[in-house]
């Protein structure tokens, strides 16, 4: 006879992913620099500055990356119950974070080629106007920085109770925020290249040292493409489902064959959320458990919330 009821094995595909708290920073970081960008923008009209002018451009560069986080934040939120995804919406956080962190690997080429041109051919520079600007944006890119990280949360993978024990060993990671990582980075890199702007500026104003603020720039931009390649690579990474190499992947094979008798013989992992996975595993054994039994054996690992299990009798 059909099952007219079949709600107590039905799956739900909505994960952990969008981070209300997390969206809303973003938000108001995205506004807090908007501001300032227009202000630099329109003071260097207004005073006549290069200097003021090309920080007020290179800021609307952040406003761009800081909006692709936040806007994938909202997208994440809108679509989280549309069936149409098969895995949720997390990984539209990490193409966020993904495109946020190609953003700033062109933030830095840029730096690359305004310095080398800069070593080559000296540009007039407005000291004391420069340094007011640049300091009044470490003071904006600090707050937001501290703003950001303060909405900085992570969802714990741990698994918990007597439970735990029975597991194999695994590495039961913090689900980090890769789109609020990028962001934070994001805000990290401006305030980082501030810093050196003023070191540079000092020296040029004080002891007649032109090329530092060039020499700076290219410190700036090696920092900057190291960050850049380490975010696009976690994003990648998860974007693209390289999760075969993580740690749950043994520890689900280890607990499962923990009985001597059971071996797998098909094993996937694939990320659903922050520090969430979905498994799908087959296992064959001359005396098999259900599949049942063989899911309650992987409960401990919590960081799994879709399991899919097939036994097969040898």
């Amino acid at each position: 006879m059909p099952i007219d009821d079949i709600s107590p094995w039905l799956h739900e595909h909505r994960y952990p992913a969008s981070d209300l708290r997390a969206e809303r920073r973003t938000w108001q970081v995205v506004a807090i620099t908007a501001v300032m960008m227009v202000v630099e923008i329109a003071a260097g009209r207004i005073y006549g500055s290069m200097a003021l002018l090309a920080d007020g451009w290179h800021m609307g560069t952040h406003v761009a990356a800081l909006g692709i986080t936040a806007g994938a934040y909202w997208l994440a939120r809108r679509y989280a119950d549309d069936e149409r995804f098969a895995w949720g919406t997390y990984k539209i956080e990490v193409l966020g974070g993904f495109s946020s962190a190609l953003v700033l690997g062109m933030v830095g080429l840029e730096m690359v080629v305004e310095s080398v041109e800069r070593l080559w051919t000296p540009h007039e520079v407005h000291y004391n106007e420069a340094l007011v600007v640049t300091v009044i944006g470490l003071a904006v890119n600090v707050a937001c920085a501290l703003l950001l990280g303060d909405g900085h949360s992570h969802d714990h993978g741990h698994a918990h109770g007597a439970d735990e024990k029975k597991c194999a060993a695994g590495d039961h990671e913090h689900g980090h925020d890769m789109n609020l990582r990028a962001a934070y980075v994001h805000v990290l890199a401006d305030a980082f290249t501030s810093i050196l702007a003023i070191v540079a500026l000092v020296g040029g104003k004080f002891f007649g040292w032109a090329r530092l603020d060039p020499l700076m720039g290219l410190v700036g931009a090696g920092v900057i493409a190291v960050w850049a390649v380490g975010l696009v690579r976690q994003a990648g990474r998860a974007l693209v489902d390289r999760e075969m190499d993580h740690p749950l992947t043994d520890a689900i094979r280890k607990t499962l064959e923990a009985d001597g008798e059971t071996r797998v013989t098909d094993l996937h992992i694939w990320r659903v959320g922050r520090g969430h996975f979905s498994a799908a595993v087959a296992v064959v054994s001359q005396v098999p458990h259900t599949a049942d039994e063989y899911r309650a054996r992987l409960a401990c690992h919590k960081e799994l919330v879709h399991l899919t299990i097939e036994v097969v009798q040898a």
